[in-house]
């Protein structure tokens, strides 16, 4: 008999909510999906230099090997921009953190400025999981909630996020489970911009995304 904990991961998993938690409305009329699983057509690097580090494999958004160190921090972004939205997809990093950092992240509502992306990370790692970050900003703004998330996260595995944001809400979940509630104070902050997947510099990381959907509201 399956554990409640392996029930929960499976429903969230599959974008059904559970203890309570809200369900989002995702229509096949309405949902997008960002990526045709076969190239990276709608999708481009900030830095052209960096195309080579991003590729695609068994319908899967790639980066890293697994063997050599990730030299930068690379962004692969869409080529839209987004303003309010429900963004999922289903994401898996691992790596040995004995050869330094491993960590990812998603961007949203990011523009690019002088060779950098600047905007919201929905952060991916040890130490990170499910924080909101402001990349070349502000830095991070809230710690991700990991009382409930620690049960049902598999941290070298496959988990699912979905990210949304509707004015100047912006609301986090990994596996189904809300990490971060956050209200833009600051209307200066660009409300829409691209979306883009990070593989952080520093360890021997790989990072893989797939099944990314999104719904604009």
């Amino acid at each position: 008999m399956k554990s409640l904990c392996q029930i929960c991961f499976v429903l969230s998993i599959t974008g059904y909510a559970f203890m309570g938690l809200p369900t989002f409305a995702q229509s096949p009329e309405k949902a997008v999906s960002l990526f045709d699983g076969k190239t990276l057509k709608g999708w481009k690097t900030v830095d052209p230099a960096h195309q080579k580090l991003w590729s695609v494999a068994d319908s899967m958004i790639m980066s890293g090997d697994g063997i050599h160190k990730i030299p930068e921090n690379t962004y692969l972004h869409t080529l839209k921009e987004y303003g309010d939205f429900e963004f999922r997809c289903l994401f898996r990093l691992h790596g040995d953190p004995k050869t330094g950092m491993i960590n990812s992240g998603i961007q949203y509502r990011s523009v690019l400025e002088g060779g950098k992306i600047v905007g919201y990370q929905a952060d991916i790692g040890n130490g990170f999981w499910g924080d909101l970050y402001d990349e070349h900003r502000r830095e991070k703004l809230v710690s991700g909630d990991l009382r409930t998330l620690r049960h049902l996260l598999k941290e070298d595995g496959w988990n699912s996020y979905i990210i949304r944001c509707k004015g100047n809400r912006h609301e986090l979940y990994i596996n189904g489970v809300k990490t971060c509630d956050y209200i833009e104070k600051d209307s200066k902050i660009p409300n829409k911009g691209v979306i883009a997947v990070q593989i952080h510099s520093g360890g021997v990381a790989q990072v893989e995304f797939r099944d990314l959907v999104i719904v604009e509201l």
